[in-house]
C-alpha cells in the first residue's frame, strides 16, 4: 500500500519533532508486546524521558510507519530524525555502547560485576552444560528484576564474569542489576533449581495501613496518589490525593527515587499494580494503601462514603 500524504506528514511531525521517538505497541507504562517491552527497558536504562507513539491507537500510523522507513516490524526507534531499527538492533547497540554514542551519552561502564556462584550451583550448572560445546551460559535480569538463564552461542558484545569455574555472559543492563548477586542451588516444594539473590533490586512494595497513611498525610511526609476513575472518585475521595493522570504520572517519574509515594484504590488491589510499576522504576519508598479508601472510610474518616 502507498503512504498517504496526510499520514506521512503526521509521522514526519513525530520523527522530526522529537529527538528520540519510539513507535511501539502500547505505552512505556503498559507495553503490549514483548519486543516493545524490551526496547522500552533499554531506553529507560539510559533516558529519563523520550517520546512514544502507540500504533495500536491509530491503524493508519501502524501501517504507515512500516512504509515510511521501509521497516516491516514494530517497534521502531528514531533518533534525530533517523531510523535506528527495531528491538534486536536497539539491544545490540545498547550492549556495544553504540546507543550511548547516538544519544551523546558517556560510554557505558562495562566492568564485570562480582557474582557468587555457590559450589552446589556450580556443580549443577557444569553438569547441565555437558554436551553443549560451543554454547555459553547467559544470565539476564530484566527491568522487572526477573532473572533467567539460557544456553546459547556468545554474540560478542556480552559482559563476562566468572565464579567457581562457571563463566556467565550478560547484557549491559543485567551487569548493572546483577552486582553482588548470589546464585545458589536450592530445594523447595516446587522442586530443585537455581535461586538468585539480587541485592540491587529495589525493596518490595510496603503495605501501608490507613492509620499510617493518616499520620503521614498529617505530617506531610508522603504523596498520596488515587488511581481510581472519575466515577469512583465522585463517590468518595481523600482530600489532598493526586489523581493519576498522564501529567501526574510524568511528574511522579521525575521525583527523586527516595520520595515517599502511596497508591490508593477502592480495596487496595488495583493500586498494587501502580505501586509495583514505580518500584520497578527504582523508587525505594513505595507503598500500597491496604484496604484502600474503603478501609479509610471504615477506620479513619466515616464522612467519606463507602460504596
Amino acid at each position: 500500500m502507498s503512504l498517504s500524504e496526510s499520514v506521512k506528514n503526521k509521522i514526519d511531525n513525530y520523527v522530526h519533532g522529537n529527538k528520540v521517538v519510539l513507535f511501539m505497541k502500547g505505552t512505556p507504562q503498559q507495553p503490549q508486546c514483548g519486543f516493545s517491552a524490551k526496547t522500552i527497558a533499554a531506553l529507560d536504562s539510559l533516558l529519563p524521558d523520550y517520546a512514544s507513539v502507540n500504533v495500536l491507537e491509530d491503524p493508519a500510523i501502524r501501517d504507515g510507519i512500516k512504509e515510511y522507513g521501509n521497516w516491516p516490524t514494530i517497534p521502531q526507534l528514531y533518533i534525530n530524525g533517523e531510523l535506528v531499527g527495531g528491538c534486536d538492533i536497539v539491544l545490540n547497540m545498547l550492549n556495544s555502547g553504540e546507543l550511548h554514542a547516538c544519544l551523546n551519552l558517556e560510554a557505558p561502564d562495562r566492568t564485570p560485576p562480582e557474582i557468587t556462584v555457590t559450589s552446589k550451583a556450580a556443580a549443577q550448572i557444569k553438569e547441565s552444560m555437558q554436551g553443549h560445546e560451543g554454547f555459553a551460559l547467559h544470565f539476564q535480569v530484566d527491568a522487572n528484576w526477573n532473572s533467567q538463564f539460557n544456553l546459547a552461542p556468545a554474540e560478542g558484545n556480552e559482559i563476562s564474569t566468572e565464579s567457581n569455574g562457571v563463566r556467565i555472559l550478560m547484557d549491559l543492563a543485567t551487569a548493572q542489576r546483577a552486582r553482588g548477586a548470589v546464585i545458589d542451588w536450592v530445594s523447595s516444594i516446587q522442586g530443585d533449581g537455581l535461586a538468585v539473590d539480587l541485592p540491587q533490586a529495589p525493596p518490595p512494595v510496603k503495605q501501608m495501613t490507613v492509620q499510617e497513611l493518616a499520620e503521614k498525610l498529617a505530617a506531610g511526609t508522603t504523596t498520596l496518589v488515587d488511581i481510581r476513575g472519575d466515577d469512583e472518585r465522585e463517590q468518595a475521595f481523600i482530600d489532598g490525593a493526586k489523581v493519576l493522570t498522564k501529567e501526574v504520572m510524568e511528574q511522579l517519574e521525575q521525583m527523586p527515587k527516595v520520595s515517599e509515594i502511596a497508591f490508593l484504590c477502592h480495596h487496595g488491589n488495583a493500586s498494587q499494580g501502580a505501586a509495583e510499576y514505580f518500584r520497578k522504576k527504582g523508587f525505594t519508598k513505595i507503598s500500597n494503601v491496604a484496604g484502600g479508601i474503603n478501609a479509610w472510610s471504615l477506620e479513619i474518616d466515616s464522612s467519606v462514603p463507602t460504596y
